[in-house]
């Protein structure tokens, strides 16, 4: 079945509550993005789901030269940054997409749906 990464962003100017305007908002948001997370594993789309920590405390690493070279912060200077994501399994993108819709009303986010390289597309990728 294919796979689909479908990544949540929000701000990257933070309150106290990350992305939420209240602790009450974020914990609402945490529970509907639970029983969402409970809906893909029982439905078996679920690959892997997680939050990450923010962007301010990423370390960009370019390892193409002699010696690698570590930077602190994001690769990226944006106003959006991405804040989680889930690895599903769907029949097709319709479904992802469906899917998506409802992580990004439990979670209050923006989610961006890819899919993953798969074999056919990684043989056209080389017959071309």
């Amino acid at each position: 079945m294919p796979r689909y990464l479908l990544s949540v962003f929000g701000s990257a100017e933070r309150t106290d509550f990350g992305n939420y305007s209240s602790k009450e908002e974020m914990l609402q948001a945490f529970a509907d993005t639970g029983v969402f997370n409970e809906k893909l594993e029982r439905d078996g789309h679920l690959v892997f789901a997680d939050g990450l920590e923010p962007a301010s405390i990423a370390t960009t690493v370019d390892g193409q030269g002699e010696q690698p070279v570590f930077t602190d912060g994001p690769y990226l200077e944006t106003k959006e940054h991405l804040g989680g994501f889930w690895v599903i399994e769907a029949a097709d993108l319709d479904e992802a997409l469906a899917l998506a819709a409802e992580g990004s009303k439990a979670c209050r986010g923006t989610v961006e749906v890819r899919p993953f390289q798969s074999a056919e597309s990684f043989a056209t990728l080389l017959e071309s």
